[in-house]
């Protein structure tokens, strides 16, 4: 704000220096005893010099401009070129800064001022009403329209602010009842049918007859996972309806562990390799690694065979690469659960940039996912 102010009061002066330029040339082209020239170049640089002070301040300039040719004539009583130049740009300031009464009385006083001095100089009364349109009425009303249009240019851009404002919140509220009715369904569905996922695992292990270890510790597995996940939904759920409970927080890397202890329960080994120096990372993306992984555990327990899957993670100055490998059950068959996890997998790694690259290896039963994700230099 000062810097604008500041260059509007530069650009007064230098209109105030304009007019005193102009407006004294013609003084002192105008001849007469230097007496009677140094006075009228006096007072003329003098008023011409209140352009440059405040526009609150334009009646009373107004008024000043317009006494001057009167006095010239009053007292010398001859015309003499004084302050052409600064009536005009008084009248200017009269209709653009003022309102109201104030307005109309310094178009008035510069309109009698000049239809005063055409009658003295000899001029009829309609050529004294033509010089009153030229000298007063039109700056007057040039200073009004540029005050219109820069308020009505105004009021364009605040109706354009309040318009944008309206349609971001208009979308705002769309995204919110869509996740909110995207939570209800989750909960409605998704939470019931996993909610009856544990509830039965726990009464089929609790009616099993004893020494049948390895199906009670798959179905206590069941249970294990069906509560992770009615953890993870009540979170996206909270997520979806706005909601953050203070200290909550997405799982990352340092859950990954979580992850193969559930795989291991299932009975399928699994293994975590990490390699170069371990680093951080920004918490979004900390996110998107751990669901990575997550899937890459899920597609090996569907697809994959008794061996195990194995998940690298290897740390570089300017990347990060989780690799996840494992023989594929079914002959390297793909089907449609498959190609949505791979979908899934490259949706979130392209969020960050993310290279991912996946199929079987030259041995026909390997099956590999590689994604690569790129980091600032330390």
């Amino acid at each position: 704000m000062y810097p604008i102010k500041l260059s509007l009061k530069h650009q007064s002066w230098l209109v105030a220096a304009t007019c005193m330029v102009a407006d004294g040339g013609f003084v002192l082209y105008s001849g007469g005893p230097p007496w009677q020239i140094g006075v009228v170049l006096a007072i003329t640089l003098a008023v011409n010099a209140m352009l440059a002070g405040p526009a609150k301040y334009s009646g009373w300039v107004a008024v000043t401009q317009a006494a001057v040719p009167l006095l010239v004539l009053a007292t010398l009583g001859e015309r003499v070129h004084s302050n052409e130049a600064g009536v005009l740009i008084a009248g200017y300031r009269a209709g653009a800064w003022l309102r109201g009464a104030p307005a109309w009385a310094s178009l008035g006083i510069l309109a009698s001022s000049g239809f005063a001095c055409a009658l003295a100089m000899g001029a009829d009364p309609l050529r004294a009403l033509l010089v009153v349109a030229k000298i007063a009425v039109l700056p007057w009303l040039v200073g009004r329209y540029t005050t219109a249009r820069r308020a009505y240019l105004a009021e364009l851009e605040k109706r354009t602010a309040v318009e944008q404002a309206d349609a971001a919140a208009a979308v705002t509220k769309a995204i919110t009842e869509e996740r909110s009715a995207i939570a209800r369904d989750l909960h409605d569905v998704i939470v019931h049918h996993v909610s009856a996922i544990g509830l039965h695992a726990g009464a089929a292990r609790l009616g099993l007859v004893d020494g049948n270890t390895r199906l009670a510790t798959s179905l206590r597995s069941v249970e294990t996972s069906s509560r992770a996940a009615m953890v993870d939904l009540r979170h996206l759920l909270d997520l979806l309806h706005g909601d953050k409970p203070p200290g909550a927080r997405q799982p990352g890397l340092s859950n990954v562990d979580e992850l193969l202890d559930g795989v291991r329960a299932a009975g399928t080994p699994a293994r975590l390799e990490v390699r170069g120096s371990q680093r951080d990372v920004p918490e979004s993306l900390d996110i998107t690694v751990y669901r990575i992984i997550q899937e890459m555990l899920t597609n090996a327990l569907r697809h994959g065979d008794s061996s195990g899957v194995t998940v690298t993670l290897c740390y570089s100055a300017e990347s990060l690469t989780i690799t996840a490998s494992n023989v594929t059950g079914t002959g390297g068959s793909s089907n449609g659960a498959v190609r949505r996890g791979l979908v899934g997998i490259r949706n979130r790694a392209g969020m960050f940039a993310g290279i991912t690259k996946s199929g079987l290896e030259p041995d026909g039963r390997t099956w590999r996912t590689v994604v690569t994700f790129p980091l600032e230099a330390t």
